[in-house]
């Protein structure tokens, strides 16, 4: 572990810039960035436009750690290049964000009112060459839909399974157990998952840290002993379909999260843009997350 990089993402002021859309919420990422599938034809292509897009956002210059503390990668992003070098490595020594890789294979069927993840087949392999793209962690996503005691504690359960697997390789996970924010359980599902991850959290030696990336709760407090936990390095809030107003402003009120969004840091990015606007509308969103990350 890197310790320069573990105490930016401990200690620094700032968000996550998640930017790690996979092959299958791709095609929709580059719709909403104004390319639809008429402008590719293969799956090759595809990859090759959103890396586009990926760099534009990077080599912005709103784009630095004076803000944003860490960036999440798409795996097939960590062979690819920016600037002439491996995309953690520009992220890193260029801007100084500290880098991250999804490494969750889609979501599992529902069951029990949760969607646990596939299984990480290929876990150990894409650690190792994290490790070689110096990759400091990771990043995997389940999703609970609706209130059901053994769905929340099996998403929980197989998150740190795979959590510990990772931490073995040298590398810090990012916990994800998404709550949909349309869920009429919301409230009741994430006073629950708070008990079941402080469970986890507490089973965990002193050398075993993880980041937690959970929906903006409804309870402000609910998760603040979790913030609190000694093995947890941040608790970061994903937008979860919010526009970006409503994802900030529901933030600034939650006590001790900070942003790691997606959808609401780039939606209003489009290829059709100058880079004047394009790097103007950028750095409003940029400036508008870390205020609501840090102004509280």
């Amino acid at each position: 572990m890197n310790k320069e990089q573990f105490n930016q993402m401990k200690e620094k002021a700032g968000f996550i810039a998640a930017l790690d859309q996979s092959g299958g919420s791709t095609p929709k990422a580059l719709k909403a960035y104004g390319i639809d599938d008429s402008h590719y034809h293969t799956e090759d292509d595809m990859f090759d436009l959103i890396h586009e897009m990926r760099t534009r956002i990077v080599t912005a210059p709103a784009f630095t750690s004076e803000e944003i503390i860490g960036a999440i990668l798409f795996e097939q992003t960590m062979d690819r290049k920016v600037n002439g070098k491996y995309t953690a490595d520009y992220l890193w020594e260029d801007k100084g964000i500290v880098p991250f890789v999804k490494v969750d294979l889609g979501l599992a069927a529902e069951e029990n009112g949760a969607q646990c993840m596939k299984p990480i087949d290929n876990l150990d392999q894409t650690l190792e060459r994290a490790n070689e793209r110096h990759i400091f962690g990771t990043k995997m996503r389940s999703v609970i839909n609706k209130y059901n005691e053994k769905g929340i504690k099996d998403v929980v359960a197989q998150q740190f399974m795979y959590g510990k697997q990772i931490i073995a390789a040298g590398l810090v996970p990012i916990i994800e157990p998404e709550v949909t924010i349309t869920s009429p359980d919301k409230e009741a599902i994430e006073s629950t998952l708070a008990e079941y991850i402080l469970e986890e959290l507490n089973q965990l030696n002193k050398d075993q840290f993880v980041l937690l990336k959970l929906s903006i709760p409804t309870q402000p407090d609910v998760y603040q002993k979790l913030v609190n936990h000694p093995q947890v390095v941040r608790v970061v809030a994903l937008s979860g379909g919010y526009p970006i107003d409503e994802a900030n402003a529901l933030l600034k009120r939650t006590p001790g999260m900070i942003a790691s969004f997606s959808r609401a840091l780039t939606g209003d990015l489009t290829v059709q843009l100058t880079d004047e606007a394009f790097n103007q509308t950028l750095k409003e969103a940029i400036d508008s997350i870390f205020d609501a990350s840090v102004n509280k």
